[in-house]
């Protein structure tokens, strides 16, 4: 009898063969051994939060979108740079009226690029 493979499996499986890496590469970069990423693309196991952190990490998505595929902008959100994210973390622990001065700053920042970029 056929397994059917799950979301997660699918996801996990197409997501690596987009950035080209062997089960091999990716359990390296998730810290796994290759036999894990085997059987999480079988569906025949599931990732622990952590693990599925890791996984999610190294392919470049949210763990959001490597469960259940979820397609919102915020799940999509990918930083490159590690520090502007670990900034943006402390960001969201702030009150709200602290947020919303970071808002509108950056918010003038970006105008004021996108007013520079027009007068060119």
């Amino acid at each position: 009898m056929a397994e059917t493979l799950d979301g997660f499996a699918l996801r996990l499986r197409e997501l690596r063969k987009n950035k080209n890496l062997s089960q091999t590469e990716l359990g390296q970069l998730a810290a796994l051994h290759y036999t894990h990423i085997g059987r999480f693309e079988r569906g025949a196991s599931r990732p622990s939060g952590d693990t599925l952190k890791r996984l999610a990490d190294a392919l470049g998505v949210t763990s959001d979108y490597l469960l259940e595929g979820a397609a919102t902008e915020a799940a999509k959100a990918r930083f490159e740079d590690r520090e502007l994210l670990k900034q943006f973390q402390e960001v969201e622990q702030l009150p709200e009226e602290d947020k919303n001065v970071v808002k509108k700053l950056l918010d003038a920042f970006l105008t004021k690029k996108q007013l520079q970029a027009l007068a060119r």
